[in-house]
């Protein structure tokens, strides 16, 4: 699989951040189901302190402040640009206080502390070290506070994979799960394949490109010719056909986690300074309920 390039990830999110979220209904439709999975829980009508990672356009953040209330609302993302996106959500809502930290997460040396509530919808597979993430959202974490994220599973794009070698490696539950369990319970889980469909590998093409998704160094050895170009166009039409086109797979991934009482991470002070597709498939594996 390829490396992550963090600054060809930043260039290309950057680049479709005004329009991504026209285009990726995927990542939508994972926002509004993460948001009702938080609402679900009544401790989290209202929360006095949340963190999102990763709000690029808004979208998770609209989905949640349509369902519960917010205090202080801090936001991060990678494209310093998500700042005014965010802020304009933000603003149509009865948030009293809102802070932007722009930057790679797991390169931000200041984050809030005490925070209620960390949300992350479809970010978490750019992460190079996740059980870092992990432990380091704990310690912003005050007691009892919950981590609610979604991401995508092993199968998600399997078709570039078996195409052209290339992608993400994508983590299942049950690594995330293991990966986290020495900060936190897992309260729930919820996975869902679907295979959507598209009118052709070139509307395959132009999704990926409008999403923002193929951030990676190094796709292949190979140099990407016209003769390249259309064998992967006529590959794909063979092995994915669906319906009247092709389809893409698409694995999400859900999770609600709750810090453990027994943490051991150090705590510091609150005051911390603050620098269109059709479905062909659809399979839905429900793990855990909230509790």
């Amino acid at each position: 699989m390829s490396q992550l390039s963090k600054p060809l990830i930043r260039q290309r999110f950057g680049r479709q951040l005004q329009d991504y979220r026209k285009h990726a209904f995927v990542q939508q439709a994972m926002a509004e189901r993460l948001a009702d999975m938080i609402s679900a829980s009544a401790e989290h009508a209202a929360v006095e302190r949340l963190f999102e990672v990763g709000a690029g356009s808004g979208g998770l953040t609209e989905a949640l402040l349509l369902r519960i209330g917010v205090g202080h609302y801090y936001a991060n993302d990678l494209v310093p640009e998500s700042a005014e996106l965010v802020a304009e959500v933000i603003k149509q809502h009865d948030v009293m206080a809102m802070d932007f930290i722009p930057g790679d997460i797991e390169d931000c040396t200041i984050l809030p502390q005490e925070i209620d509530l960390v949300v992350s919808g479809a970010a978490l597979q750019w992460l190079d070290d996740l059980p870092a993430f992990f432990k380091r959202m704990a310690t912003i974490l005050g007691p009892q506070g919950r981590l609610c994220f979604s991401s995508f599973g092993p199968e998600n794009m399997r078709e570039f994979r078996e195409l052209e070698s290339v992608g993400l490696h994508y983590h299942s539950l049950a690594e995330l799960k293991k990966m986290a369990e020495l900060w936190f319970e897992m309260e729930a889980m919820l996975e869902e394949v679907q295979q959507v469909e598209f009118d052709g590998p070139q509307a395959v093409l132009r999704h990926v490109s409008n999403t923002g998704v193929n951030g990676l160094d190094g796709q292949s050895a190979r140099v990407w010719t016209k003769s390249r170009h259309r064998e992967f166009i006529e590959r794909y039409r063979r092995a994915y056909s669906c319906g009247n086109g092709v389809y893409l797979t698409y694995h999400s991934l859900y999770c609600c986690m709750k810090k453990r009482s027994t943490c051991s991470v150090q705590h510091q002070p609150k005051t911390a300074a603050i620098g269109n597709a059709a479905v062909c498939c659809q399979e839905m594996r429900e793990i855990g309920v909230l509790a």
